[in-house]
């Protein structure tokens, strides 16, 4: 399993535009992606688990990848967030 943590800088958080774009990268790999905020985790592939963890601005969020292309999910997942996501 790979992690990596982040601090969302995005002004919106992760609602609508930002977390459909993390859905759609998430959903490119096999790996069982999930996304962690403080004592919940949420499926990474599913808009409704990412918008139902309420990430707003400032929060540090948890990546985890599982499975056969862990390592490029998670530099992929991490590229979207150093863009700006």
């Amino acid at each position: 399993m790979k992690e990596f943590s982040v601090t969302v800088n995005s002004a919106t958080g992760l609602h609508a535009r930002p977390a459909s774009q993390f859905v759609s990268e998430a959903s490119k790999f096999k790996s069982d992606i999930q996304l962690i905020k403080g004592d919940v985790a949420v499926n990474g592939k599913s808009i409704m688990g990412v918008l139902g963890l309420g990430v707003l601005t400032g929060d540090t969020i948890r990546i985890t990848a599982q499975g056969e292309d862990e390592s490029e999910a998670v530099t992929a997942l991490e590229a979207l967030f150093a863009a700006g996501l």
